[in-house]
């Protein structure tokens, strides 16, 4: 069987080395090809060209690099088409990816097309589903409620788990390794700092959680902030009048996965969150730590969205737990003085969320031992 992966972000190049490990699990003469990041690469997966290059971000990214980007496209799309695999599977990434589904569908309408990562039509954009019916016949769903929004469309879903559930609980020993590694006192409680992983979230949003952190209630915790290498030095000017001990969690150094690990240890270690929205509020439910969820954007993004939106809440934890456990402030409502009392109240009730924490893991596949390899066996079925 020949199978065709195209991830574009770190994200989605650990979804597909955990599709290619559970495919040749289950069919072991499986062979690849495709764009991939370090993890798929490990796998063995010899990339096209460095998935670096489809990472950008936003119209003044994505301008410069246009025709890079476009011959990129055009020489994924022949050497698809030259391989003729029995199923391209594009993963996450749709700005790039579903521009190659749609391309290889027009010119070979016999290769089956899989995305991976339903796209989020049940909050906002709900004619993206239409669209992608025209050429991806199966869609590879993270969370449990997003197949009959799929399937109405006419596409082919199945619901396949998240990668957070496979995330095994963090333990007291990591958790005293991780104090000890940062030079945090175990005794004194720590707080959890998440402003976003892109710049421009990072100066919108940590002046805003800095004013909460100023508030003489929080002087006493440590704070913990995981980011990127790349944001460390932003992060450290921004954070130069915070009274508090801070500690900042990189990854440097390490691998993908250890990287990844690290910060779920460090997420582990603190009593509560404040975080921006995304899907790091599962990745706060894997390691069971509450948390109070802020955004905001440029007035336009809020506007618009704010216009598209159809859902009453952006917490993936609500969403997947049916409840609205997880406090949230967007948009107009991400100010300080809103977000630190519900702060103070999840840190006075610190257990107010763990049922709606322990459905949510519950629901995305912790403790099903088919876990790892419910993606490939989607795949597989949906070649029968």
């Amino acid at each position: 069987m020949k199978v065709f992966l195209l991830a574009g972000e770190a994200s989605g190049d650990r979804l597909g080395a955990d599709l290619m490990r559970g495919l040749r699990h289950l069919t072991p003469d499986v062979t690849f090809r495709g764009i991939a990041g370090p993890e798929m690469q490990s796998e063995g997966l010899d990339s096209l060209f460095d998935m670096s290059e489809l990472s950008v971000m936003g119209l003044a990214e994505v301008l410069p690099k246009y025709f890079a980007l476009k011959r990129r496209l055009d020489q994924t799309v022949a050497e698809v088409l030259a391989w003729k695999p029995d199923i391209l599977i594009t993963i996450d990434s749709p700005d790039f990816s579903l521009r190659v589904a749609r391309a290889v569908r027009a010119a070979d309408p016999k290769i089956r097309t899989c995305h991976y990562v339903a796209p989020s039509v049940w909050a906002w954009r709900a004619g993206r589903a239409k669209k992608m019916a025209g050429f991806i016949d199966h869609v590879l769903a993270l969370l449990p409620f997003e197949p009959p929004y799929m399937e109405a469309e006419g596409m082919a879903c199945d619901f396949v788990g998240h990668p957070v559930a496979a995330q095994a609980p963090i333990t007291s020993k990591q958790i005293a390794k991780f104090h000890a590694d940062y030079a945090l006192d175990p005794a004194r409680e720590s707080l959890v700092i998440l402003p976003g992983s892109r710049p421009s979230e990072i100066k919108r949003l940590l002046p805003v959680f800095c004013q909460v952190l100023s508030e003489p209630c929080f002087a006493n915790f440590q704070l913990i902030f995981p980011t990127l290498p790349h944001l460390e030095p932003l992060l450290r000017e921004a954070l130069e009048g915070l009274p508090q001990e801070t500690v900042l969690v990189t990854g440097s150094g390490f691998s993908a996965a250890a990287a990844a690990e690290e910060r779920l240890v460090a997420y582990g270690a603190a009593k509560a969150a404040l975080a921006a929205s995304g899907t790091v509020s599962l990745e706060l439910a894997a390691a069971g730590t509450p948390m109070v969820i802020a955004y905001d954007m440029g007035l336009i993004s809020r506007l618009i969205i704010g216009a598209m939106l159809q859902i009453d809440t952006v917490t993936l934890v609500n969403l997947v737990s049916e409840t609205r456990a997880v406090p949230e402030f967007i948009g107009r409502d991400c100010k300080a003085a809103q977000i630190a009392p519900a702060l103070r109240q999840i840190l006075s009730a610190p257990a107010a969320q763990a049922q709606a924490i322990e459905e949510t893991m519950s629901r995305l596949g912790r403790g099903d031992p088919e876990l790892p390899y419910r993606a490939a066996r989607a795949v597989l079925k949906g070649l029968q």
